[in-house]
């Protein structure tokens, strides 16, 4: 596939985050919030990666209440300016905390291979961070996701062993992905488990039955053990029903794990979902 073409299916993914109803209920509001720093974080690398005089460097971002991190090495002094600028100019972005190095004897990257390297694991990493705020298992917890040569790697907190476990596997489960390095600390601090358990009732109770199936839709996609183009969606009131063909019992069983474990779904009918062999 062309590199181009590479760039618009990671464009298109990350664009899934963005379906997300930014203008939701305020219980949303840090859902909300996460999901738009991804897709800016998103925006800076392209910008960054389409610059001629910038693609040839490493530089990692990172994006938080509005302020962009940027970390790497560049060759000059303006080169470093320049990043600077391309990050201030994407919407949302108010400022920049530019850590880059500078180092004039800087290897340059392979502008073919890598670019297009680059473009898996950030469609990796925006995939996986959300699919974990779409969980109603995991979308509380504070996780940051990175990807590098399709090994993605874990870092934060989590209030149970079960949880850290289940981020492993939905990142594990997505498309592209070679290895997950688990590095969530699981911590057990007092009312964290009742926060977390309570977050995820109210959150239930607020999401629209469109939000349902569009993550539904988005989770069944983006696992690699189901072809989720041959399943359909209906959502009536929390209550969620598939409908389609799968390969086998083992393939039906995970589409209905995966539709159950989206935060707002009360239940879910697989009555109509046949296994074709």
């Amino acid at each position: 596939m062309h590199t181009m073409k590479k760039l618009v299916l990671a464009t298109a993914t990350a664009s899934l985050v963005s379906l997300a109803p930014l203008s939701a209920q305020a219980d949303d509001t840090d859902i909300s919030r996460q999901l738009s720093e991804a897709r800016q974080e998103g925006s800076i690398w392209t910008a960054i990666a389409l610059n001629r005089h910038l693609s040839p460097f490493s530089i990692d971002v990172d994006v938080e209440t509005g302020t962009a991190t940027l970390t790497g090495t560049v060759e000059t002094e303006v080169d470093r300016d320049l990043a600077e600028q391309v990050a201030l100019g994407i919407d949302g972005v108010d400022s920049v905390d530019n850590q880059l190095e500078i180092d004039p004897d800087v290897e340059s990257n392979d502008k073919t291979s890598d670019f297009a390297s680059q473009v898996r694991d950030a469609t990796i990493t925006a995939t996986v961070k959300s699919k974990l705020l779409w969980n109603r298992h995991t979308q509380g917890l504070d996780i940051n996701v990175d990807t590098k040569d399709g090994v993605v790697t874990l870092q934060g907190t989590s209030q149970s062993s079960e949880a850290r476990d289940l981020a492993g596997k939905l990142a594990a489960n997505t498309d592209s992905v070679r290895d997950v390095e688990n590095g969530i600390d699981v911590v057990d601090a007092p009312g964290t488990a009742d926060k977390a358990k309570a977050a995820m009732n109210e959150a239930g109770e607020t999401v629209s039955d469109a939000w349902v199936t569009s993550k539904v839709k988005s989770s069944l996609l983006f696992n690699r053990n189901l072809d989720g183009l041959e399943i359909e969606v209906d959502t009536v009131d929390g209550k969620v029903s598939l409908a389609g063909v799968v390969n086998s019992p083992e393939e039906k069983a995970l589409a209905e794990e995966t539709a159950g474990n989206i935060r707002g779904v009360k239940d879910v009918d697989a009555s109509e979902l046949r296994v074709v062999k």
